[in-house]
């Protein structure tokens, strides 16, 4: 068997951004959605609620798309792991994960541009890893938030907008404004602060509560969080996190959720240069008879051969890749063939 080392121009990686649904449904926009009613009373219900676009007590084999939180610094919303130690909940418990991820450290708070004396609550929309791959496109989003009446609410991330990227530590973000697909309806000041923050490498949407619990006139959808020490909100049977809930209603309500997964795409170009002297004998034994000679006495002065796959190898001789071709190729010594193979990863 024959080689042909590769020269160093004779390869090139490209990168590739592809931009794919969010969304199991592979649909752009997801309009119903829906929660399970034994993970939402199970202890894990108490921090998180999984959401879904399909019906998972129908579709058993339904994907679940994100998961909704709300957070207090203080641990109020939620009731206390045991009554005799204050301020130890649930609510606690996720305020601190996400400040830890996000700010890096344990006494900072969340702040919201012009609130900057932090705020003790967030809520946060946190997507599969499984459904968004790399990290979410930045000007995909639509999120239209509902209130309990007839006031909505649409967001959008300001990537646009933004004249350089902007990080929270080592995390990208994008502030969410009044707006879809990246278009700002308004960009006025919330007396409140911002609506939150997109955070696309990892996932995540954390929204500012007090901004969505302000009135139409400042720019909120009087969003009712429950911010009481110590709720226990032992109302209808199954319990539940309330925070949790609310912030799905308002989802569901809305009824409109737009947003796109992105993910780079390295590829590397082998281009296999076959020169008019190259490849022109076949190695099949199936050509010679049991003394050596060839069976067809026409390819002694004519040799043709038909390849139909190029094999990859290292210095040592071992197969690393193989490429198909789409149709044999016929060779001689009149021919010349350029051969482009391409590897993703």
């Amino acid at each position: 068997m024959s080689y042909t080392q590769f020269a160093p121009d004779d390869s090139v990686v490209s990168n590739q951004e592809v931009v794919s649904t969010l969304w199991s449904t592979n649909e752009a926009t997801a309009t119903t959605f829906y929660t399970s009613s034994t993970q939402q009373a199970s202890t894990l219900g108490d921090f998180y609620l999984n959401v879904y676009t399909s019906d998972p007590q129908v579709n058993t084999s339904a994907s679940i798309e994100m998961a909704l939180s709300f957070g207090d610094s203080r641990g109020s919303g939620s009731a206390y792991f045991n009554s005799a130690v204050d301020g130890k909940s649930p609510t606690r418990d996720v305020y601190g994960q996400f400040r830890t991820l996000i700010l890096g450290d344990e006494n900072t708070k969340f702040t919201f541009d012009t609130l900057v004396t932090g705020s003790d609550q967030i809520a946060v929309i946190s997507f599969a890893r499984s459904q968004y791959k790399q990290s979410l496109y930045g000007g995909s989003l639509t999120l239209v938030l509902s209130g309990s009446g007839t006031n909505k609410l649409t967001l959008t991330d300001n990537s646009q907008t933004q004249t350089t990227a902007e990080f929270i530590q080592n995390s990208q973000y994008y502030t969410l404004i009044s707006g879809s697909q990246g278009t700002a309806i308004t960009q006025a000041t919330l007396p409140s602060g911002s609506y939150g923050y997109v955070f696309p490498n990892e996932g995540l949407i954390i929204l500012n509560p007090l901004a969505l619990s302000q009135s139409a006139a400042n720019g909120g959808i009087g969003v009712s969080w429950n911010f009481d020490s110590n709720s226990t909100v032992a109302t209808a049977a199954p319990n539940y996190n309330y925070n949790n809930r609310t912030l799905y209603q308002i989802i569901n309500r809305g009824a409109n959720f737009r947003i796109q997964a992105s993910e780079t795409v390295s590829s590397r170009y082998f281009f296999c240069r076959v020169k008019n002297s190259e490849y022109n004998f076949t190695s099949n034994p199936t050509i010679i008879d049991s003394n050596g000679n060839l069976l067809y006495a026409t390819l002694i002065n004519n040799p043709v051969t038909y390849p139909t796959t190029v094999g990859l190898y290292n210095n040592t001789g071992d197969l690393l890749a193989v490429a198909k071709l789409s149709k044999p190729l016929q060779k001689d010594f009149t021919k010349e063939a350029l051969i482009r193979v391409k590897l993703d990863y």
